[in-house]
């Protein structure tokens, strides 16, 4: 029999150490519910920690890149040579998320899983080499079923290696020059939505280029109508290497009991497609950012997602997820290191 991990029971909340938490909060030195998202976010990751006073210290960050075929279609404002040169500007610390691991003092592992640029073998990336990147989906599927449960592995191993790293928070990113165009039509295919409702400029198309980038995802999500309603044919159908091995990170992090970081509208995506294969991983996602891609709010909206933050951001590569780090280290400590009313003999409001 196939082996099918992604379907693997998600690890319990730890519903106790939530409660704690929560009655902790009500006692601290200020009035109940004064710090808003940051205390929910808070009791939220003592259930998810099993740990009243939870901790984010240790992150680790995942990129996962790989190349798609349906850039033949015209659908990016950047050549596909640009995916490859990103992963040497990863691990050399120009990129932004390079800065960002620097500045949190996270973990950064980059990952290629299949590129268009051959015999790439640089220092610091794990090449996979699942293909030459996807094929173009407009005339056929995106992988093989091979390749897709390659790619979904891929997400878990880097989820493993992180356990292993003693990571506390995980955050994946990607990179992949078209997969704005890949990202919208999975989100298309699983919401039923206009392709225009969900589809924008991606690196930075003009108006022209977002509507020739419809009309081409359009043609794809015809041609595979068939099998929408299948998550997985869907994702191996319109998907990219990088958004499966995102899919099975989320996953795998859930399953182990791993808190997720969630990037912008690539990643959220990724999310989606996890939450259709095992909803009981959605407990486990926690969400950086609202991008300014056209798309990302509808698809927050429909994992019933609050962000923490939003700031315009469209960078993608785990970016966005990393700069909300801070809030979370923040909303922690003052969980934990403030003073209960009882503590700093501050008379509490009268029952």
């Amino acid at each position: 029999m196939t082996d099918t991990w992604w379907f693997n029971p998600c690890k319990a909340i730890d519903a106790q150490a939530r409660e704690q938490a929560q009655a902790r909060q009500q006692q601290l030195t200020k009035p109940a519910g004064s710090l808003g998202q940051l205390e929910a976010v808070a009791v939220q990751l003592a259930g998810l920690q099993g740990q009243v006073k939870p901790c984010v210290d240790r992150v680790w960050i995942a990129i996962f890149a790989g190349d798609h075929g349906v850039v033949a279609e015209g659908v990016s404002a950047y050549p596909q040579e640009v995916t490859g040169q990103m992963l040497h500007n990863f691990v050399t610390g120009g990129a932004a998320v390079s800065v960002l691991a620097r500045q949190l003092d996270a973990q950064l592992e980059v990952v290629d899983l299949g590129t268009v640029t051959p015999s790439l073998n640089l220092p610091g990336v794990r090449h996979l080499n699942i293909g030459a990147g996807t094929a173009n989906f407009v005339h056929a599927p995106a992988m093989t079923q091979a390749q897709g449960r390659l790619a979904l592995d891929a997400g878990r191993d880097s989820v493993r290696r992180a356990i292993a790293g003693g990571a506390q928070l995980f955050i994946g990113g990607e990179m992949g020059i078209g997969n704005t165009t890949a990202a919208s039509a999975l989100a298309c295919a699983l919401l039923g939505c206009p392709v225009s409702d969900l589809t924008g400029p991606g690196t930075g198309l003009n108006a022209q280029g977002v509507s020739h980038k419809v009309a081409v995802i359009e043609r794809a999500l015809a041609l595979h109508a068939a099998q929408r309603g299948e998550a997985l044919q869907t994702l191996f159908n319109l998907g990219g290497f990088e958004i499966a091995a995102l899919v099975g990170a989320y996953l795998a992090c859930a399953q182990a009991g791993v808190v997720v970081l969630v990037d912008g509208f690539i990643c959220s995506v990724a999310a989606l497609v996890a939450t259709r294969l095992n909803p009981a991983c959605r407990e486990w996602l926690l969400f950086g950012h609202r991008g300014a891609e056209q798309g990302h709010r509808q698809v927050l909206q429909s994992l019933g997602a609050e962000p923490l933050l939003d700031l315009g951001l469209r960078l993608g590569e785990g970016s966005g997820a990393a700069l909300a780090v801070p809030l979370l280290r923040l909303a922690c400590a003052l969980h934990g290191q403030m003073a209960t009313f009882a503590e700093a003999a501050v008379a509490d409001r009268p029952a």
